[in-house]
């Protein structure tokens, strides 16, 4: 007989984006959109040249606005809505295709493009226009302290007391379309796989942490996650 899970916990790393057209964080040349990750993905890069920093982050949210959710995307909508359980995605992506396909208990511990945190009021602020250095923070009415609400590079990821909840108590843990490499995220399947989830991996190739997961499934998550998912609530009716 098919097990039932009452609860599952998904990760999503740039992979499940790349299919959807844009561009994965970590390439092989050290980029991301054609600069350098420590320019535009760092405190230090963001105290040097703020104005780099929101231009780069402003032209990023029109090539996010414009994409759309995968099949991938998609198939996650299906299970949150037809497999009977407590279903939460937890995402490395900054972009918004997860709420573009309806998923819903979406945490985002890197941020998202489309919010700006004031800091020196810490509020955080719905922010698909552009903003800059001489941005007004209508909380505080500061100008100037606007940061583009992403975790760089030396900063704590965020939403991680729930995060470590979702993955005390659920019972499967997919992940897809992540590299395995990227700290404290690269844990998350440690953390769940000890408190006695099934783990399984979607996966192009080989990821650093394979050896924790139960089941490998290798090719692009559009075409083998769909199926899955299928069969996933089939053993649930």
């Amino acid at each position: 007989m098919a097990k039932i899970y009452r609860n599952i916990a998904i990760l999503t790393g740039a992979g499940i984006s790349a299919e959807s057209g844009l561009a994965t964080f970590r390439s092989s040349n050290g980029l991301w959109n054609n600069h350098k990750v420590e320019d535009v993905a760092s405190i230090e890069g963001f105290q040097h040249n703020p104005a780099l920093v929101h231009d780069f982050y402003n032209n990023l949210k029109t090539e996010i606005q414009q994409a759309k959710p995968n099949a991938a995307h998609l198939a996650l909508t299906k299970l949150q809505k037809e497999y009977p359980a407590e279903i939460n995605i937890i995402t490395q992506n900054v972009d918004t295709l997860h709420e573009k396909a309806e998923n819903q208990n979406v945490f985002h511990i890197h941020g998202q493009i489309n919010q700006a945190v004031c800091l020196n009021c810490g509020q955080v602020l719905e922010a698909w226009g552009d903003v800059d250095t001489e941005t007004v923070c209508p909380h505080c009415q500061v100008m100037g302290m606007m940061k583009p609400n992403i975790v760089f590079f030396g900063e704590n990821l965020l939403c991680m007391d729930k995060v470590e909840d979702i993955l005390r108590k659920c019972e499967l843990f997919i992940s897809i379309g992540t590299s395995g490499v990227v700290y404290p995220a690269a844990g998350f399947v440690q953390l769940a796989k000890y408190y006695g989830a099934d783990t399984v991996e979607f996966t192009l190739d080989t990821t650093a942490n394979n050896y924790l997961f139960d089941k490998h499934i290798f090719g692009k998550a559009g075409e083998t996650l769909p199926p899955y998912i299928e069969e996933l609530i089939k053993n649930a009716e």
